[in-house]
């Protein structure tokens, strides 16, 4: 009898145990969650806050360029802290990129969206957001070093129309890739279908033009 009490007064120690921790783990995760939570809610106002210093930044340019670059700097600063706080989250290194090819440093903009880019953080971008991350690439590799990197562009603007995004500017930009190697068809083929997005495109216009004489 003495054995089987003290066999339930085991049993019930280790119950006992058990209730104490799963509550302690419940706390600690509820508390790790809020934790969580806070954090991307504070990243998320970084974010968006840098995402409206930009958005001013680029109406200003062509009126007040030391106002537009002030407000760049300002939208920078915003992304970083976002990439602080989220940094598995790209789309806060894709704003530090174009805030940073606002303010002209276009080598430390491409390593940005490099880094957003790549994976495993590149795996969140998807679809049309991908494809303008893509096309932002692209771009910035070009202006970075158009010889060696044409064709790293040209995989990137593929991609990235194929993904429905880009547009105009897109098919411009792949035209224009495509006019660098030397591939005139293709060209052709590019600045025709910029044309489907905007009829009036000069640049697709112009090209067009020159590639027929």
């Amino acid at each position: 009898m003495a054995t089987d009490g003290a066999f339930q007064v085991a049993i019930i120690a280790l119950t006992v145990a058990v209730f104490v921790a799963i509550q302690y783990l419940s706390k600690l995760f509820l508390s790790r969650q809020r934790a969580n939570n806070r954090t991307a809610l504070q990243s998320n106002r970084h974010f968006i806050q840098g995402s409206q210093f930009l958005a001013r930044a680029r109406s200003a340019a062509a009126k007040n360029s030391s106002q537009s670059q002030s407000l760049a700097k300002q939208a920078l600063a915003e992304a970083e802290s976002a990439a602080a706080l989220s940094p598995k989250d790209p789309a806060p290194l894709v704003l530090k990129s174009v805030a940073l090819d606002l303010l002209g440093h276009k080598a430390a903009a491409l390593k940005a969206i490099d880094s957003a880019l790549s994976p495993p953080r590149g795996k969140a971008l998807q679809g049309k957001e991908r494809g303008d991350a893509l096309v932002k690439r692209a771009e910035l590799k070009v202006a970075v070093n158009r010889r060696r990197r044409v064709d790293s562009a040209i995989e990137d603007l593929t991609e990235a129309v194929q993904l429905g995004a880009g547009g105009e500017k897109g098919y411009c930009l792949l035209g224009q890739c495509y006019e660098w190697k030397g591939s005139k068809e293709d060209a052709k083929w590019a600045y025709s279908e910029a044309l489907k997005f905007e009829p009036n495109s000069k640049l697709a216009l112009d090209a067009l033009g020159g590639l027929s004489s």
